[in-house]
């Protein structure tokens, strides 16, 4: 017998000992299908996925519970279009309050007069020129737009005449309404001046609850 072979079967037995030990040190696995499925709820030191939001008291929940707080997706907050989502506060109000009497409520009044609004603001044409004291601006249309522009500006030009240093006025126009808006106020007639026509459409606070009253039938029908 070779003297060495006593000795390589040594080496041998060794080595096969180390190759199992590593393969017992090896945590094994388990299948795809075994593991735990993952939840959308964080965990502490973990981070949540942008985007992902917790749904108690999420503004973007739906107002009967569907959406988001049940499928943990979240839904769009923006109702899409403008006079819509008008509506749809007004509906919130009305229904939170339990004074509201249904029996008047006229939400079809509301509807028209943003349809006004609509005409006025984005389809009346405009063309105003500075005068002494302030602005003179002659707002025409036609159709519905002229309807419009009489229904609105008129109104509006009495709640800009309540603002404290300034005069405002409406005159008729075959085709619209001329509006003029004055002030004794250098800084004002400034102020008027900037504003232009669309600014000071927009000027005052009494538009929204104008809009809440005339859904309550306050206003009887005027829009």
């Amino acid at each position: 017998m070779n003297p060495s072979t006593p000795r390589l079967r040594i080496v041998g037995a060794a080595a096969a000992a180390a190759l199992l030990s590593a393969v017992v040190a090896v945590p094994l696995r388990p299948a795809a299908s075994q593991q735990p499925a993952a939840t959308d709820h964080a965990t502490p030191g973990h981070r949540q996925m942008p985007g992902m939001m917790q749904q108690h008291g999420d503004p973007m929940t739906p107002m009967h519970g569907h959406g988001s707080a049940r499928t943990g997706i979240p839904v769009p907050a923006m109702p899409g279009q403008d006079a819509f989502g008008a509506i749809q506060e007004i509906v919130r109000i009305l229904e939170a309050d339990p004074k509201t009497d249904w029996s008047k409520i006229d939400l079809e009044a509301l509807r028209q007069h943003l349809i006004d609004m609509n005409e006025v603001t984005l389809k009346a044409d405009v063309a105003a020129k500075p005068i002494d004291g302030g602005l003179e601006i002659a707002v025409t249309g036609a159709g519905r737009t002229l309807a419009g522009i009489r229904r609105m500006v008129t109104a509006h030009a009495r709640e800009l005449d309540r603002i404290d240093g300034w005069s405002a006025r409406t005159a008729p126009l075959p085709d619209g309404v001329l509006l003029t808006v004055t002030s004794g106020d250098p800084k004002e007639v400034r102020h008027i001046r900037g504003l232009g026509f669309v600014g000071l459409l927009v000027t005052g606070a009494h538009h929204q609850p104008h809009h809440l009253a005339m859904a309550r039938g306050e206003l009887a029908h005027r829009h």
